[in-house]
């Protein structure tokens, strides 16, 4: 049986010359970790123990809240360590006691908002830091931008730009979960403000009430990573596509319609000739596209599309995961079904053909006042 000793014991122990092994992850680390304490990861304390102590060594294990610690302590007793015990309650026990504590890297309010991501290898805190110094361009703040736009926020994009020219209708709060019925004839991106910096206060938000067109497109994409299409139309999908083409910028697409929608990334911009843009799935506006505000859709259908819209996003700032590039995510909300296609880059694409100069923006964005 591992024995199990208190914060104070273990702080007095490391006084008189027993090590202290933090074996917490990397990722979790960036809030500090105990005074004097060495960082050895559970994966690899067994493995790696012997370059910092003697069989003999008197060792203490660490953890975020006692439980690894045991594991560490048992495996360490197995390779012939005998004098092993783990800290009850670990670094939270420790940092409540007020024990000494070193190396905290970001700001309180930093570790505490985002902790549950500084905990994921696949984040931590570098991840975590790449989101902050992220600019993202989000088009519509309507039914797909709401939840992007929310949850991009609340992930910790450090800049978000907010484009749309509509104001709150009534008929919108049903699925647009950005505004509220108080902010009915006020512009989007107003409303948007205030619920998204009651959500993250440090989030640069940049809001534009413009409607975007082609003589405005470059300037409000200018200096952004990531493009969010939550537009409701396809002359404005098109001009969006056109520009990230040009500018060299990935774009995020989001549909829907009645109870489907549709999810993909278009990275021609990033890797022309590799990965396909919007014009190589539509060359052009099917003959019988519904108007948007006619079709209907089903409330949370736009939910369900953005927040699948805003994982692409972040999946792509972070450099994780398989993000749909080329790849177009239909979703049926009645059947609750999910079908994946690809999308090929097309070789006599208009716009993203390898070598064929830039044609200019050929589509005008017309107005639509709901999506």
């Amino acid at each position: 049986m591992i024995t199990e000793i208190e914060p104070t014991e273990a702080l007095r122990r490391q006084h008189a010359g027993a090590l202290l092994v933090d074996v917490r992850e990397d990722s979790e680390r960036a809030a500090g970790l105990p005074t004097g304490a060495i960082a050895l990861p559970l994966a690899r304390a067994a493995a790696d123990i012997r370059g910092f102590a003697e069989t003999d060594s008197e060792l203490l294990l660490i953890c975020a809240a006692g439980m690894r610690s045991l594991r560490a302590a048992a495996q360490l007793r197995d390779l012939g360590y005998s004098r092993v015990a783990s800290v009850r309650g670990g670094c939270g026990a420790w940092r409540s006691l007020g024990l000494p504590w070193a190396g905290e890297l970001e700001p309180a309010d930093f570790l505490e908002r985002y902790d549950r991501h500084l905990r994921l290898p696949q984040v931590g805190l570098e991840g975590q830091r790449r989101l902050q110094r992220a600019r993202v361009a989000l088009v519509g703040a309507g039914g797909l931008g709401s939840p992007v736009a929310l949850y991009l926020a609340a992930a910790g994009v450090g800049h978000l730009r907010l484009i749309d020219d509509d104001r709150v209708d009534r008929s919108n709060l049903q699925r647009q979960v950005l505004h509220t019925d108080a902010s009915v004839g006020d512009y989007k991106v107003d409303s948007a403000r205030e619920r998204l910096l009651a959500l993250n206060p440090s989030l640069d938000l940049d809001t534009r009430a413009s409607r975007l067109q082609p003589d405005n497109v470059e300037r409000l994409f200018d200096g952004v990573d990531l493009v969010v299409d939550g537009s409701d139309n396809f002359p404005t999908r098109y001009l969006v596509s056109d520009a990230c083409v040009k500018l060299g910028l990935p774009m995020v697409y989001g549909a829907v319609e009645r109870f489907s929608g549709q999810v993909g990334v278009f990275a021609a911009g990033v890797r022309r000739g590799q990965s396909p843009c919007y014009r190589c799935l539509f060359p052009k506006p099917p003959l019988e596209a519904p108007n948007c505000a006619e079709a209907g859709v089903l409330g949370v259908l736009p939910g369900l599309v953005g927040l699948l819209q805003a994982n692409e996003a972040l999946k792509y700032l972070l450099g994780i995961g398989r993000v749909l590039d080329g790849c177009i995510l239909s979703i049926d909300a009645l059947g609750m079904r999910f079908h994946e296609s690809r999308v090929t880059p097309d070789p006599h694409c208009s716009v993203c053909a390898p070598g064929r100069a830039f044609p200019g923006y050929t589509a005008s964005v017309q107005a639509c006042s709901a999506d």
